[in-house]
Parts: structure tokens; sequence; C-alpha cells
């Protein structure tokens, strides 16, 4: 078990991708605290967890609320003695299919300001006290990607909020590093999985994702599981100031 002993916090936890790395680091040993708005998402992907041999506790956390974030992980801390771990995979709240010259002000700022806020909460509070313990590893998800998809999506501020994170983890990654902290962004292509069935254009979406790649397929949710606990445990421990390319070549570095 590559991260036993280990004490991660999940932001954003109910969620598909939220998910799908707390069940991969539960299986791994951590012990999984999933953070998020609706206890009743984060309770299904806990219970998952727990029924896997795992250890997950589960709290009404509001990523963009500063109080809320301290004090959630100053709780942590003092249940389990530390941070280990830290990932925010929140909902970027973004709005696409739009052009941008008929979108208004609000609508494009707000992945923008969503993003960077919790982004810079979550990290703040776990970087806090991991220095203490002069080690950790602080996680982003998404990340600025292939650019040329402005080509064929109205996709508003979400890649401006992509770019902006990444400048973030650039920045703590340099300010962390002498303290033993790393900071990875994970980046995916695009997870078919999390296109809802529902979604009239689904299909040419996922053709689109699918067909941008060099080996004929996506990232599966599993895929970023295992992904991210490699990233958290010691073997990456010569990782930090990047972002994981796991798009399966669909962005060439």
């Amino acid at each position: 078990m590559s991260l036993k002993g280990k004490n991660a916090i999940i932001y954003g936890g109910g969620g598909s991708v939220g998910g799908a790395v707390a069940r991969a680091f539960g299986r791994e040993g951590a012990r999984v605290f999933l953070a998020g708005r609706t206890l009743t998402t984060l309770e299904r992907v806990a219970d998952r967890i727990r029924a896997a041999g795992g250890a997950a506790e589960v709290a009404e956390v509001d990523a963009l609320d500063e109080r809320s974030v301290d004090e959630h992980a100053a709780a942590v801390v003092a249940e389990a003695g530390g941070i280990d771990v830290s990932l925010n995979v929140i909902a970027d709240t973004d709005v696409q299919g739009t052009p941008m010259v008929d979108m208004s002000l609000e609508d494009y700022l707000s992945p923008v300001v969503t993003a960077v806020r919790s982004k810079f909460l979550t990290s703040r509070a776990a970087a806090r006290h991991m220095i203490g313990q002069r080690s950790g590893v602080i996680m982003f998800f998404g990340g600025a990607g292939d650019h040329n998809a402005t080509r064929r999506y109205h996709l508003g501020g979400l890649l401006t909020s992509f770019d902006a994170v990444e400048s973030m983890r650039r920045q703590l990654a340099v300010e962390l590093g002498p303290h033993g902290i790393r900071v990875v962004t994970l980046r995916t292509g695009g997870l078919p999985e999390t296109i809802p069935a529902h979604f009239d254009e689904r299909g040419d979406i996922v053709r689109d994702i699918v067909g941008q790649t060099l080996i004929g397929r996506a990232a599966s949710l599993e895929d970023v599981g295992d992904v991210a606990v490699f990233a958290a445990s010691d073997r990456g421990r010569t990782l930090t100031g990047t972002a994981l390319n796991i798009t399966c070549g669909a962005v060439l570095d």
C-alpha cells in the first residue's frame, strides 16, 4: 500500500473525479477526508471506500469560504495528526456554448474566480500545516491544455481559469519546495465518463476527445486515480512544479 499512513483531503470528493481519486487513495491505504457541500454524495463515496476496507470521513465544507476551509483543515490535523495530500476538484462553474461576444462579464469570470479563490484557499490551508511537518503534496486537476480547443468550442472563461491555476501551481511549487512540499497538476484531455449521457452533443464530444489522442482512447477515471496515487506517493517524490500529462497524446509537451 503506497499511501499507508497518509492523510488526504479531497475537496469535491463526491464528484466523479474526486470520487475516483478518493477510492484509489483508500485502496492504497490513505485515510481519506472527503470535503464538499453535499453530504449525501460524499457519503456514497465514503461508503464504497469503507466497504473495500479503507478509511474515509466526510465533512460539509465550502471550498470558497475561507473560514470553512481553514477550520476543516485544522480539524483534520487535530484528529489525524497532519495533512499529507490536498486535492481540489470542485466544479469551476463554467458557462460553455456561448460566444464570448455574447457572454456576460459574470459568466466569463465565474470559472476564473471560482478556480483561483478555491484553490488558493485550500492550498494555503494545507501548506500552512505541511510546512511544519516538512512534507506534503498539493494537487490540482485540469491545467492549461490543448488551446486548439478554442477553435472548436465556445469555452468561455474555462481555459483562462486553467492558465491562472497553472501559474498558481508554479508559484506555489517554488515557494513551498524548500519546505519539502510538492505541487503538481493532473492534466487530462477530457474524460468521456464525466459527460452526462443525456447531453445532446455527448457523442460528438467523446469522438473529438478520443480523436485527438495518439493511442485511440482517452484517459479513464481509473487512470486518473492511479496516476494520482503515484504522484502522491513517495515513488513520485521527484515530481513538483509540473503537470502530469495523462492526455493519451492529445497534448504534446
